[in-house]
């Protein structure tokens, strides 16, 4: 008798997403590895031989060069000539969970920790101690201890302290992924898995749309981002009632933070008052058409960016200034994204970058009267001078 379904689902979630990393993880070892012949000899090509499987195996599943008895035995370097011994197959990528002891986060270390033995991946875990809540320092290091009683190994907690930069949210988000960044980092990690469900992504949605940010906003979290495609998130496609079911049929223990009851706080107000009331009116599956909409928002988005970072070569002069004539040529959308993109390069902090401000800016090109520079966050300044839009630092 096979798994409970919502363990199988949970496993099945995490098990495509962890082949899915070790197929890069095999990749990118056998570019950064000159292939070798028979005789020993590196390959002039570089290219794998034609007998190494290309599949998600683990790396040291992956046979090497086949001493030939047949093959005269390599003759010595000559002297003063460094020989190329030979490549020590590459260790397997390690995969972390960041857990908090809630359900979604406990359901995918169990599911890690069941499904990358099988796959000659490496498992850890860590969670993120905010300092928030007396008592926070205890409540991580259970959470440590169960990732260890699930086999996860390393298994750590991270202490942050959160600033006050664009209200308790986000600064705890952002104090978060700085942890998780540097954990990444300091363990060498491949990626780390995130607990964000489908209720998550819809809960994003609804945010976004409120902020009036646009179709980037309203395209939610990606299943894959950061640099390098080290933050995954298996369960976008998964209900949050889906992870908790798999947590109670296990017996995984698992922590409710009163910070996701407590109205004080957006989030917890559009889930428990929000998404209710969207349900109640509309009917059933509001969740799930909220979800498809940020993939489709995604899917235009992506687009659109792809459009405007091979139209920004075309509207700068030879000194690299933006022409405001050739800017206004371009669709708005295409256009907006070229200045967004410029104002970041300039030094405004992306999360403080808002629909408003690119607005501004954009009036400097369409609406152009004479108006002076504007102001951006982080000291950056726009202005127009001489038909070039001009952003830098203040």
């Amino acid at each position: 008798m096979g798994p409970h379904p919502a363990v199988a689902a949970i496993r099945l979630a995490v098990r495509r997403v962890l082949h899915d990393i070790l197929t890069e993880h095999n990749t990118n070892t056998t570019r950064r590895t000159p292939a070798r012949t028979t005789s020993g000899a590196p390959s002039l090509t570089g290219a794998p031989p034609a007998s190494t499987p290309l599949t998600a195996a683990p790396p040291e599943a992956v046979p090497g060069p086949t001493p030939s008895h047949a093959s005269p035995a390599p003759r010595p370097a000559p002297p003063g000539h460094a020989g190329s011994p030979p490549h020590e197959p590459a260790p397997p990528p390690l995969v972390l969970v960041a857990c908090s002891g809630g359900a979604d986060s406990m359901a995918l270390a169990s599911a890690l920790a069941f499904e990358a033995p099988k796959l000659g991946i490496r498992a850890g875990g860590i969670t993120v101690d905010h300092g928030l809540q007396p008592g926070s320092d205890l409540r991580a290091e259970e959470v440590v201890l169960r990732l260890r009683e699930l086999g996860l190994d390393p298994a750590e907690s991270v202490a942050v302290t959160v600033g006050r930069d664009g209200g308790p949210e986000a600064a705890a988000r952002d104090a978060r992924y700085a942890a998780l960044d540097a954990a990444l980092d300091r363990h060498g990690a491949a990626a780390v898995l995130l607990g964000h469900t489908r209720d998550d992504q819809a809960e994003t949605v609804l945010l976004g749309l409120a902020r009036g940010s646009g179709i980037r906003s309203l395209s939610g979290m990606a299943a894959v981002s950061g640099a390098g495609g080290r933050y995954r998130r298996p369960f976008l496609t998964l209900d949050r009632q889906t992870a908790r079911k798999a947590c109670m049929v296990q017996s995984l223990p698992v922590w409710d933070d009163p910070h996701n009851a407590d109205p004080a706080y957006t989030r917890s107000r559009l889930r428990h008052e929000g998404l209710p009331a969207l349900e109640k009116a509309l009917g059933k599956g509001v969740v799930e058409a909220l979800a498809r909409t940020a993939q489709l928002s995604r899917d235009d988005a992506d687009a659109l960016d792809a459009w405007a970072r091979q139209a920004e070569a075309s509207v700068r002069d030879a000194a690299g200034l933006l022409e405001c004539a050739k800017l206004y040529a371009l669709p708005p959308a295409v256009r907006r994204r070229i200045l967004r993109r410029a104002a970041i390069e300039a030094g405004a902090p992306a999360g403080s970058l808002f629909a408003r401000h690119i607005e501004e800016i954009d009036r400097l090109i369409t609406g152009w009267r004479g108006q002076g520079a504007i102001n951006l966050p982080g000291r950056v300044v726009a202005q127009r001078q001489g038909g070039r839009l001009v952003i830098r630092q203040g």
